[in-house]
């Protein structure tokens, strides 16, 4: 193992926000809004299932030489198995898949922006089955968040929400932006050995093991359904290295890395720069300009994360 010390990813002791911390935690979004810009540009080339699939055998297979031993027979893995399915389900199955599907029909504009509500979700699923109070300030947030989700999907056009028309992209990114906060939520409540806990490279191959058999298994339905379809080639190849290893290893890292540095509540302003980058990665890469909505929208749903996050 390249790093065998104890590298817990909820916080740090003493958490402040260095010019190292900042620049760790830029990298993640930078990177997660380049997954909406790739999932876009190859989705007629590769089935939004078997894109999820093929980019976490491939994360699995790169992290393998450094975590194969949380395989072992005898590892704290198989003692905690149930926990590490619903994990892989929700995390590495669910929410990447819904995601990629959210992209066939949806601009990576809107899915990153929509996604940028989780903490409303976050609000509402701890509530309901994990017992957390909700504070004035909180249902005054989870308002102007819904507020700024509700501006994406009418597309800047109040009126039409008598009669909107949903872009079935939007409900998949949805599903998987709920399908996240009740992944974090899991997350926030610690039931892992501790040789796993400590070790980012093993806590993350822990759920990989089981997302890609969820991943695997929908992949097989999408075939079997006669929905799937790859076109090889060199950017198709490409963009699977580039999701396999950016967004899924690299940035996972960086995040850990960041949050015990400045701790979680501040690294949550972060992960919202993800719309911001994924904006201008449009615009440069597809020519989807972003609209004035776009940036009405994301005031609206930032605006409602500093509300409830307030003291």
């Amino acid at each position: 193992m390249s790093d065998t010390s104890p590298t817990p990813i909820t916080s740090a002791s003493h958490p402040t926000l260095t010019a190292r911390a900042g620049a760790l935690l830029l990298v993640p979004p930078l990177l997660w809004a380049g997954n909406a810009i790739t999932g876009r540009l190859v989705h007629e080339l590769i089935s939004p299932l078997t894109l999820n699939f093929f980019r976490w055998a491939l994360a699995f297979l790169l992290l393998l030489p450094i975590a194969h031993k949380v395989l072992d027979r005898n590892s704290p893995l198989w003692s905690k198995w149930k926990r590490f399915a619903l994990l892989g389900f929700l995390g590495v199955g669910c929410y990447n898949s819904f995601q990629y599907l959210a992209l066939q029909t949806s601009t990576p504009i809107n899915v990153t922006l929509v996604a940028s509500s989780t903490p409303v979700f976050m609000l509402v699923i701890g509530a309901v089955f994990f017992k957390q109070t909700i504070r004035l300030q909180q249902i005054i947030g989870a308002v102007l968040s819904i507020a700024g989700v509700l501006l994406v999907l009418c597309r800047g056009d109040w009126s039409a929400l008598a009669n909107v028309q949903w872009v079935i992209g939007d409900v998949y990114v949805l599903i998987a932006t709920a399908c996240w906060a009740f992944y974090s939520w899991l997350l926030s409540r610690p039931d892992d050995p501790a040789e796993i806990r400590s070790n980012w490279a093993y806590f993350l191959m822990a759920q990989m093991a089981f997302g890609l058999s969820w991943s695997g298994l929908f992949t097989t339905g999408e075939w079997a359904l006669g929905d799937a379809y790859v076109y090889w080639g060199w950017p198709l190849i490409a963009a699977l290295a580039y999701v396999a290893l950016c967004p899924s290893l690299l940035a996972y890292r960086c995040w850990g890395l960041g949050v015990q540095q400045a701790g979680a509540n501040i690294a949550g302003f972060f992960a919202n720069l993800t719309p911001l980058f994924a904006a201008v990665m449009s615009a440069l890469v597809l020519g989807d300009l972003p609209q004035t909505f776009h940036l009405a929208a994301f005031a609206l749903i930032v605006g409602g994360i500093v509300v409830s996050s307030r003291r």
